[in-house]
């Protein structure tokens, strides 16, 4: 189901605006083709590789650059919070969803229009608003109010919306989608977005805006729907546990010749054996983990050992350091050489463990401890460990957000988790950040310019 629109024989999407997008939505096929083109960039490097980890990754406190000191050294400053709003990264995210954006509201405007099956017509439709919804949840997180564009228009150089009105926007499009999505799919569509996945990115959005009584809702809706934590963390992350009861919102990179996999878990891999050796964990990381916890040696791929799949991880370069992601790893044995090492490793974006989190997190705030603790414990009984010893409200908070970063370590949470709970400019204070500017990235230089002054600039840059 996901088509490249990066190779240049397969028709790219026309940009918003052109004359030619009309003509191209004529047919089922040409809809189905456009939808397509917004699954591919969700596993395309601006989304799941370097710019993704300059952001999402490197700046929290369980992640850094890794590699050889002087091997893209560029990326240090995203650790250090020196990166400026001419900074690549920051302008290449920035331009990757707004890319993205641009294919969703083709589909949106253009394929009402199409005589086609009308259920599918609007299931596509629900399908692009759910995923348009997703990219402005990114760019809010990280640039605060954008610009809104909700569908196609003659004029795209407007001011940005406040973080309230994208936040509204987000709901609604999320929202409509649940009402449409089916919940599951045949084996050929694995990897399209479902009423779940609407439902539990939607339980998310509110967690942000600490709409507890919303957050607590729509996130028993997604537990309702018969989810379930997967008994084996690490099968979990392994290719045999793609799109398993725990696969909320998963993004398919199956690996088929000319289609170029992804190069998520590339990235990553440990330096001369499976990858490149970029984004690897911190000993901050490491000891947040409490004893016994299995996810800490399955989280944490180190030098010199076994996995659990026989794979021996040798000391490939004497630079590159000794920890690596092990939720990346694609052992020798299921690698696909079609593509690059590990183009097969799905990305896992929206968890039911985090599900449970939200719900554990909303219900405390909402003065529910009870079910606070039942649903931590369910997440903590999963790693081994005993039931959570924290009873009051603040100890609960506590003890949810800890247990956040230790479920999903390394898995683009941290860094924005801490802005939202107000931790970072503790967290992060001996790396450099600066409360009241290095909450958000800076609007791209380039951007601005480009809106002749229209785009305002975030404080502190």
């Amino acid at each position: 189901m996901l088509i490249s629109g990066c190779k240049g024989d397969f028709l790219d999407i026309p940009l918003e605006g052109q004359t030619e997008a009309p003509e191209f939505f004529q047919t089922q096929d040409d809809a189905l083709k456009a939808v397509s083109a917004i699954y591919t960039f969700l596993r395309s490097w601006d989304n799941s590789a370097f710019p993704y980890q300059y952001l999402f990754g490197v700046p929290a406190d369980d992640v850094e650059k890794g590699s050889n000191p002087g091997d893209a050294s560029f990326i240090n400053a995203y650790n250090n919070f020196t990166f400026t709003e001419s900074d690549d990264g920051v302008n290449g995210y920035w331009n990757g969803q707004w890319q993205a954006i641009g294919r969703t509201n083709q589909v949106i405007t253009n394929v009402p229009n199409i005589n086609m099956d009308a259920t599918l017509k609007n299931r596509l439709v629900a399908e692009s608003k759910m995923l348009r919804a997703y990219f402005y949840f990114n760019l809010v997180r990280i640039y605060g109010g954008v610009p809104i564009f909700d569908g196609l228009q003659e004029n795209y150089n407007i001011p940005r919306n406040t973080v309230e009105e994208v936040y509204a926007f987000i709901a609604k499009d999320l929202t409509e989608a649940a009402d449409v999505l089916p919940q599951t799919y045949s084996a050929a569509d694995l990897g399209r977005v479902t009423k779940g996945g609407a439902l539990g990115l939607l339980s998310k959005v509110y967690l942000y805006q600490k709409n507890w009584q919303k957050a607590y809702d729509v996130s028993n809706q997604v537990i309702a729907l018969g989810y379930s934590l997967d008994p084996d963390f690490n099968h979990l992350f392994r290719v045999a546990g793609e799109f398993g009861t725990e696969s909320v919102f998963e993004v398919n990179c199956d690996c088929k010749p000319g289609f170029g996999g992804s190069q998520y878990a590339e990235v990553q891999g440990v330096r001369n054996l499976f990858g490149w050796g970029f984004f690897v964990p911190t000993t901050s990381l490491e000891s947040a983990f409490e004893a016994g916890d299995i996810r800490k040696e399955l989280t944490i791929l180190r030098q010199g050992e076994t996995t659990l799949e026989g794979d021996l991880i040798q000391k490939g370069d004497p630079l590159a350091g000794d920890m690596w992601n092990q939720k990346i790893y694609v052992p020798k044995s299921v690698n696909n050489n079609t593509c690059g090492y590990g183009s097969v490793q799905n990305i896992r974006i929206l968890r039911f463990a985090e599900i449970l989190l939200i719900n554990a997190e909303a219900a405390n705030e909402l003065g529910n401890s009870a079910v606070a603790e039942t649903q931590l414990n369910k997440v903590r009984k999963r790693a081994n460990l005993g039931n959570t010893t924290a009873t009051t409200q603040p100890t609960l908070r506590t003890a949810i957000w800890k247990e956040r970063r230790v479920e999903l370590a390394m898995e683009g949470d941290r860094f924005v988790d801490l802005v939202r709970t107000g931790q970072a400019a503790t967290a992060l204070a001996s790396l450099g950040f600066q409360a009241g500017k290095n909450e958000l990235f800076p609007i791209p230089l380039l951007a601005i310019n480009q809106s002749n002054g229209v785009l305002t600039q975030n404080p502190g840059y």
